[in-house]
């Protein structure tokens, strides 16, 4: 009987401590290698295949209100919020695929359940289009039953409230560095998700945000020592354009 508990008690220790490290996020997906692009169907594969917490992506809305992959407000000489899909396509992503829509990257991510998608809403110029890709965003991820898969972070507050409040049970963080941990846990935030010179300036956040039950993100971590000190602060997720080395740290 003494072996059994001792054995219980060992598993249980084992599960808590996986429970308690930090997991990788491959920012704009696993893209840092062969046949893959940042923000591509194949960067989310990548990213599967690796066997990691999850793939970050950047969310636009085009002109004909089509929800698209891309980080920056333009794609190549187009500006996403003001250029069709039809257009948008047209230039390849660097690995050759076409700009990839939001339903595509879900149906893809369906393939996979145990690969979150940190989806990253995008501060669009007119924030009525911000307000439309919200919730055709939220509408999808609906539609595909995939609120438990799918966590929402924006630059955007405006973005955050709309996604609270449409999607009170998905995590939602904030990306910016003007709000302290516990007036977003006021706002109804899960957690917080800042930059390494976020915390450099704020040291006390991260003991603030686990005070206030808030998830901590730092990104983006590329170097194996500053992975390392994230990883000492006990932070839950790291996100990196590196998720090999960080995945060969954490082990």
């Amino acid at each position: 009987m003494k072996k059994v508990i001792c054995s219980l008690l060992s598993l249980f220790l084992i599960s808590v401590t996986l429970m308690a490290q930090t997991k990788v996020i491959a920012h704009r997906g696993h893209w840092n290698c062969e046949g893959s692009a940042q923000n591509s169907i194949a960067s989310l594969q990548k990213a599967q295949e690796v066997g990691i917490y999850g793939s970050e992506c950047d969310i636009y809305l085009t002109a004909d209100g089509v929800v698209v992959l891309n980080h920056d407000r333009t794609h190549g000489s187009m500006i996403v919020e003001e250029t069709t899909y039809k257009q948008l396509k047209k230039l390849k992503l660097q690995n050759g695929e076409v700009l990839p829509t939001f339903k595509s990257y879900l149906k893809q991510g369906l393939k996979d359940p145990n690969t979150k998608l940190i989806v990253e809403i995008k501060s669009h110029k007119d924030t009525t289009n911000e307000d439309r890709c919200v919730k055709e965003v939220v509408k999808m991820v609906k539609k595909y039953k995939m609120e438990s898969q799918v966590e929402y972070i924006s630059f955007s507050k405006r973005a955050c409230k709309n996604l609270i409040n449409l999607s009170p049970a998905t995590p939602v963080a904030y990306l910016g560095s003007d709000v302290a941990p516990k007036e977003l846990k006021t706002l109804g935030f899960s957690g917080v998700d800042f930059s390494d010179a976020t915390f450099n300036k704020h040291p006390e956040w991260i003991a603030e945000a686990k005070a206030c039950g808030l998830t901590i993100n730092v990104w983006t971590i590329d170097n194996k020592a500053d992975m390392q000190r994230f990883i000492d602060q006990k932070v839950d997720y790291i996100t990196t354009n590196d998720p090999i080395l960080l995945k060969g740290l954490l082990k």
